[in-house]
């Protein structure tokens, strides 16, 4: 009886290990994909720019907020406006507007305007910024496009990019 108990004891050890060795590395994985994870809850100063750390694949990946709700946003310069995948925008309870075409890497395709009232990305906060409804768009990251990159400067330098909002 003893050495069955040792024994599950055991295998119940070595589960609990592998679960937190699966968190763990979920984390890192996590990490590696968005650098910049915790910049929504970065409170500073919205004189300071913000310094975001370049992914893996090179890619610009930071939390922020729309309309105070955690959003995983994709910098694209090549982004007219802010694009946020269908499944995204109804979990935020935005509004679809006027259907408009717009041209991508894949052709043209069907979107629809939104306005976001408000767009964190750490300390920096715009209002009324112009965005799309994607319906084509899968996953959960929005991309940040130049509805409210064209009001920043940015600096990229190594593998960081500071956005700054001029004077």
């Amino acid at each position: 009886m003893i050495d069955k108990m040792s024994s599950i004891m055991r295998h119940l050890t070595w589960l609990i290990a592998l679960i937190l060795l699966t968190m763990l590395f979920n984390n890192w994985l996590d990490k590696q994909h968005n650098p910049n994870q915790l910049l929504a809850a970065n409170n500073a100063e919205s004189s300071q720019p913000v310094i975001l750390k370049r992914n893996r694949q090179g890619h610009y990946i930071a939390s922020g907020l729309i309309n105070e709700l955690p959003v995983v946003f994709l910098l694209d310069t090549g982004a007219t406006v802010i694009s946020i995948p269908e499944k995204v925008a109804e979990r935020m309870d935005l509004q679809k507007g006027k259907a408009v075409r717009v041209s991508t890497a894949n052709g043209s395709i069907q979107v629809y305007s939104t306005l976001l009232n408000r767009v964190q990305l750490g300390n920096i906060v715009l209002t009324n910024v112009p965005g799309h409804i994607n319906p084509y768009m899968n996953g959960e990251t929005a991309l940040l496009g130049m509805s409210f990159l064209k009001h920043l400067e940015l600096q990229q330098s190594g593998n960081t990019l500071a956005l700054t909002v001029p004077n």
